[in-house]
């Protein structure tokens, strides 16, 4: 029913599902999330890397509180529809200081401070759509006073960042995210609501697949500027067929192992699983999906850009680290997620992903076209032993016993 002030709540009895409204507010993260992956390539070294996982950091944190919020009221209706708009062009403000969040550029407004000024305005009108929709909820509206107030800190924090610079400007940064991860996390175990689980593992099913396709638009932007070869092409493949591995690693069993159990629980112990599988345990994942796309734009820079590269010519340093680091950091956020949902770890998984950084220091020694196909070759091979394993040992994908994933 709605309230007094037009904030339609969703009830547990009703099938709420993903809004087009939703969708089209994921498309700002889309261009956030190409904008982090250019300011890494446009800095290929360990502190560039450093600021795009922190930028990914902020941007998933913004990205999951108005997940939670759709997820408790019909942000298509009444004045939440407004909120989500406001929210929207805020945010989109924040991806188009991404480039300069660390560094100014001469001239102009100070980046670094609008974009955490934008930030603070994203969270803060998450934050009072979240209390008018506790109106009738004293304990609801309790837990978001204190999400408002650990939100202070963390806010403080980046602005006295954004005048400093180099590693000091991102431990700075590491501090303030930490302090506001936390500060979720201690209230996690209190009333938050999460009437329809469903819904609430759409959504994130939705923004990894949205992470996947960046990392096909990483592939089409190393090529866009060159001729096509039967180089560009082969290069091109592997790295599609690496993205559909990572696809079917995430969707074949481990999305309905975690809806699952979602479903089946309930009250505090269902909040649990929705913070800890979806806020904490997808960070890593997207984080490492963004890392892949980012090797994979370089990957096909060396195949495409003759005049500055030969095709014997290897991957080296940071680039080649973000395409095996990023899998491997995708395949263990993977087995963490079966070890939260099932009780234990996926070793296939984890062995593939210390073999990817131990090999990593040879796999500088191939052409880059090589390296690519080898990554997606040993995905590709993960992919067929799991799945071989699951057909001579069908298991249901609602997650009812132990599966692969």
């Amino acid at each position: 029913m709605p309230t007094k002030r037009g904030l339609h709540l969703v009830t547990r009895e009703e099938d709420h599902k993903v809004t087009t409204l939703e969708l089209f507010f994921d498309l700002v993260f889309v261009y956030a999330i190409t904008q982090t992956t250019q300011l890494m390539a446009d800095h290929l070294t360990p502190l560039g890397i450093g600021q795009g996982v922190a930028m990914i950091a902020v941007l998933w944190w913004c990205w999951c509180a108005y997940a939670w919020l759709a997820n408790t009221l019909h942000v298509d209706r009444g004045i939440a529809q407004l909120a989500m708009f406001a929210a929207m062009g805020t945010m989109f403000l924040v991806s188009l200081t991404i480039p300069e969040a660390f560094t100014d550029l001469p001239g102009g407004l100070y980046a670094p401070l609008m974009f955490v000024g934008c930030y603070f305005i994203v969270r803060l009108l998450h934050l009072t759509a979240y209390f008018g929709a506790a109106r009738t909820d004293p304990e609801l509206r309790k837990v978001v006073l204190k999400m408002f107030v650990g939100l202070l800190p963390s806010v403080a924090l980046l602005t006295a960042a954004a005048f400093f610079s180099g590693w000091v400007q991102l431990g700075i940064w590491a501090v303030a995210m930490l302090a506001d991860y936390v500060n979720v996390f201690r209230t996690r175990s209190s009333d938050w609501r999460l009437h329809q689980p469903g819904h609430f593992a759409e959504r994130f099913g939705l923004i990894v697949i949205i992470a996947l396709g960046e990392s096909i638009v990483a592939i089409g932007i190393g090529i866009s500027s060159y001729p096509m070869s039967w180089p560009i092409t082969l290069a091109a493949v592997f790295g599609l067929t690496l993205a559909s591995a990572m696809w079917w690693m995430y969707f074949a069993v481990v999305a309905h192992v975690s809806e699952h159990n979602l479903k089946r629980a309930e009250g505090v112990e269902r909040v649990q699983i929705g913070t800890d599988t979806y806020t904490f345990l997808h960070l890593p994942l997207i984080a490492g999906i963004v890392l892949v796309a980012l090797g994979l734009k370089k990957s096909l820079l060396y195949v495409s850009d003759t005049e500055h590269h030969s095709l014997s010519d290897g991957l080296h340093g940071t680039p080649i680290w973000a395409l095996t680091g990023g899998l491997a950091l995708y395949l263990i956020a993977l087995s963490g997620l079966r070890r939260r949902n099932l009780g234990s770890w996926n070793v296939r998984r984890l062995v593939l992903a210390v073999a990817l950084l131990a090999a990593t220091p040879l796999l500088e020694l191939v052409p880059a076209i090589v390296l690519v196909g080898v990554v997606a070759l040993a995905a590709v091979g993960l992919v067929l032993v799991e799945r071989r394993k699951i057909v001579s040992n069908p298991v249901l994908h609602d997650g009812s016993n132990h599966s692969p994933a």
